[in-house]
């Protein structure tokens, strides 16, 4: 992801196996990681289980917020493709009861927002 993306507030793709060292001591017996996204500081990851939210604060970025959200509170999402002119993608999840979108992201065009929604229907819609 580049740093001009990364400005922007768009989110890029990070490694499986970046995610895997850095973020294993988070998972339960038998979840396993499915993609990860990096914005600036914070990070999203989609496990098998769960969607985990990973949300650095402060300067330093010592302090860490780790919000887990359950496939089956999320009522339903949506994803917005980059056009020819647009710089990013955008994805909206609702989280049940909830009327605007709790959680929204853009996504750089490197990232193949097909696979976002491929993993979220594949866990939501169970």
């Amino acid at each position: 992801m580049s740093l001009f993306s990364a400005l922007l507030g768009n989110a890029g793709a990070v490694s499986q196996e970046e995610l895997k060292k850095n973020y294993a001591n988070l998972l339960i017996d038998g979840e396993e990681i499915e993609l990860g996204f990096k914005l600036i500081r914070d990070l999203f990851i989609f496990t098998t289980k769960r969607l985990i939210l990973i949300d650095k604060q402060g300067l330093t970025g010592s302090k860490v917020e780790y919000k887990s959200i359950n496939y089956k509170s999320i009522s339903r999402f949506s994803i917005e493709t980059a056009g020819t002119f647009d710089l990013d993608a955008e994805l909206k999840i609702w989280i049940s009861g909830e009327q605007v979108p709790s959680i929204r992201k853009q996504f750089n065009k490197s990232v193949n927002v097909y696979d976002v929604h491929r993993v979220l229907a594949t866990y939501v819609l169970k």
